[in-house]
This record gives structure tokens, C-alpha cells and sequence, in this order.
């Protein structure tokens, strides 16, 4: 599931012509460490992975490789 996670959150962020520092910002991290997320050498901390999903309007379930449907859960 590592594998599948950098992919994802690495495609999420080329799709939207996002550079690993200007994510890195938003997380409030360096770019090194950043990097280390998306190449799978690191283990990114839940909250971090919230705040992406919420960036890229997924669900967790999507950026984890849990399911292909992209569609965050509606709030109740």
C-alpha cells in the first residue's frame, strides 16, 4: 500500500502543476522531506494525509489506494 500512496499523492500533485516545495509549504515541511513522502521512504503522518485529501478534494480512502473513487465523502 506504500507503493500505491506515493504514486497517488505524487500524480495528485502533477496534475494540478504543484511543485514539491509548494506542497511542502502547505504541509509545513521541507521539500526533503516532502520528496521522501512521495518516493515512499518515509511514512506520511495521518494528519498530513488529511490535510492533502482535503487540498486535492479527495477522499482518504483514494490518496491511501484504498478505493479509485476520487469523490470525498459528503460531511453530515
Amino acid at each position: 500500500m506504500v507503493i500505491e500512496m506515493r504514486l497517488r499523492i505524487r500524480d495528485l500533485r502533477e496534475d494540478k502543476d504543484f511543485t514539491q516545495k509548494q506542497i511542502a509549504e502547505y504541509l509545513l515541511c521541507d521539500q526533503s522531506l516532502y520528496s521522501k513522502y512521495e518516493r515512499g521512504e518515509r511514512e506520511i503522518p495521518l494528519h498530513l494525509l488529511v490535510k492533502l485529501a482535503a487540498f486535492y478534494n479527495v477522499s482518504l480512502d483514494y490518496i491511501t489506494g484504498l478505493s479509485e473513487e476520487k469523490r470525498p465523502y459528503p460531511r453530515g
